[in-house]
């Protein structure tokens, strides 16, 4: 038996057309070599809905009853998964991590997890099972020594894959610019028990806290390409030194010019690179080199940024080298504005031990006993070279020396860039721009402590086991780097930077950037977001595994319907949505 529909098209003496529908339920039976539909029964006066069901039951189709017929088994996220592996395929990242085998796949699981929700070994091998991770990944099972057993694999790899990455960023080809970044930065420890946990100087303004130090080479773009961890007193200095041999001797990049901040590329260390051949650098003088530039008679006069606010100087101490001089007027006024925080600080903690001089219950007495407390309030704020201090046995007196401020406030905003750079390669803007490119690094930073990767406090106690772990991190912030990029459109990132009028001043932000974060939307009109707030939503897409209510066991998989975002994001990232990780 089949339904049988009819149209039956009418013009009316109005001109208007009028389209009828007739359905009939028929069977067809064979009178000889002869086959005959037998009309059974006309069904034109049943729903619609009623009809298409009859219509599907009779081609053999399964009916079920709405709310009734399927059962949910499981919900699991899938798409803020779906689009890390996606990314990571395009990069060839499971290659890179090495050749199949279980613990790649552990690490490869690991290096996701740690770049969706960053937590203890222990509690990122739990929640696999509450995404398409376990399944897809074949990880049922595994535990956290068997992650640790990853992690101690993926450190025997770390050289190799560097190599790679490296080959892919930095070589010339890829680089043609031929510079490399580096920076340094802390971690805190907890616990006692690490080799390489030693008391130093914290950015992280965590006292009392051990730490490791770690460096992380970029390309100029900010790519990451390697890191090294270092024990948490070492100098900037020495770990540059360590990132030179490996950029020359692992990595095979004879002409390279390294680019770090003034604490970073010191002029030991500038002394040292003249001895390899190839290797050039671009950084900035310290305060104490400006100072002598800006001597009576020396080539830094304030009259050089009368119409400018860039010029290029030189200089004997610095043969063969470009001094690129500039002056920010707003970097100016902060540090104006700061040293006159410090100054007052300093004045009223000064004040109190003044006091304690003149009270007449246990006043401070001795020249040692007033100078130990004056020397730890200078030394707090390190205004010592902006004071005159006048101890008495009994006594204590201090005034600002404004000859020594007047000095320091001349060069307010005053940076020197030192670099061997051609000119012909590079002008003086290029120069400029090419330095702040470090801003990249320290973009990785925050990336890899704080706002993705979430690598401090380090837990572990084995020296190894903190370098694998920093390897780890390296490698969730490297493929964070780029999914940041693909998804940008969708984020409040600025996707059209302008070109700075001036390389001083800072980076303006595009009308686009200004109207997606007054919005909330991008020209598309689809809804952007912060980059963490667009992976939530995406694992708000889940794979489902439903089964059908029939008694007959038979289960299948089901993917939500993406939303507007959603799709969006996998249209950037130039795939489907994966029903699979593999």
């Amino acid at each position: 038996m089949h339904i049988s529909t009819t149209r039956r098209h009418y013009v009316a003496a109005d001109g208007v057309e009028r389209v009828y529908e007739t359905h009939l339920l028929r069977r067809s039976v064979r009178v000889g070599k002869t086959v005959r539909n037998e009309t059974l029964a006309n069904l034109s006066h049943l729903p619609a809905e009623l009809i298409e069901a009859l219509r599907a039951g009779l081609s053999g189709k399964t009916l079920l009853v709405a709310g009734e017929g399927l059962e949910l088994v499981r919900s699991l996220p899938h798409g803020h998964v779906a689009a890390l592996c996606v990314q990571a395929r395009a990069l060839g990242l499971p290659d890179l991590l090495g050749p199949p085998c279980k613990e790649r796949d552990i690490a490869y699981a690991l290096v996701l997890a740690r770049a969706l929700r960053p937590a203890s070994k222990r509690a990122t091998v739990s929640w696999w099972s509450d995404t398409t991770l376990v399944e897809d990944l074949g990880l049922k099972d595994v535990g956290t020594d068997e992650a640790y057993g990853a992690m101690d694999w993926l450190l025997s790899r770390q050289d190799a894959i560097e190599q790679k990455l490296a080959e892919r960023h930095l070589f010339e080809a890829a680089n043609p610019t031929r510079r490399a970044y580096f920076d340094l930065s802390p971690s805190w420890m907890e616990g006692r028990c690490c080799p390489l946990a030693a008391f130093g100087h914290s950015r992280d303004a965590k006292r009392g806290k051990l730490q490791i130090e770690y460096g992380l080479l970029t390309d100029p773009k900010g790519c990451p390409v390697a890191i090294r961890v270092f024990p948490g007193n070492i100098s900037d200095p020495t770990s540059f030194k360590e990132i030179v041999t490996v950029v020359r001797d692992r990595f095979g990049l004879t002409h390279l010019v390294m680019v770090g901040d003034r604490g970073m590329i010191t002029s030991a260390r500038i002394e040292k690179l003249r001895e390899l051949e190839g290797m050039g650098w671009l950084t900035a003088l310290r305060a104490p080199s400006i100072k002598k530039l800006a001597e009576d008679g020396g080539p830094l006069q304030m009259s050089l940024f009368d119409e400018v606010s860039s010029c290029e100087i030189t200089h004997p101490a610095y043969p063969g080298e470009r001094l690129v001089c500039c002056r920010n007027p707003l970097l100016a006024q902060e540090r104006a504005a700061k040293r006159e925080a410090l100054l007052v600080a300093t004045e009223a903690e000064l004040e109190v031990v003044a006091a304690a001089c003149r009270r007449e219950h246990r006043p401070l007495r001795g020249k040692d006993a007033i100078a130990l407390r004056v020397g730890k309030v200078l030394n707090h704020h390190k205004m010592a070279k902006h004071f005159v201090i006048d101890i008495e046995e009994s006594s204590f007196s201090f005034s600002r020396n404004e000859a020594s401020i007047a000095g320091e406030a001349a060069l307010d905003g005053i940076y020197v860039l030192r670099t061997t750079i051609a000119e012909a390669e590079l002008d003086t803007t290029g120069v400029i721009l090419a330095y702040k490119e470090l801003s990249g690094v320290e973009r990785d930073f925050r990336s890899m402590k704080a706002i993705d990767v979430d690598m401090r406090p380090v837990h572990h106690r084995l020296s190894d086991r903190v370098r694998a772990h920093a390897f780890l991190c390296f490698l969730a912030t490297y493929l964070t780097f780029h999914l940041r990029a693909t998804l940008s459109p969708l984020t409040f990132t600025d996707t059209e930077p302008p070109l700075r009028p001036d390389p001083v001043a800072p980076a303006p932000r595009s009308a686009s950037a200004r109207k997606k974060d007054a919005t909330k939307t991008n020209a598309e009109n689809t809804e952007v977001r912060g980059f963490r707030e667009l992976l939530e939503h995406l694992g708000t897409l889940t794979r489902n595994t439903m089964r059908v209510a029939t008694g007959s066991g038979v289960t299948f998989e089901l993917l939500a319907t993406p939303t507007p975002t959603q799709r969006r994001a996998f249209e950037l990232l130039g795939a489907a949505v994966p029903r699979t990780l593999l």
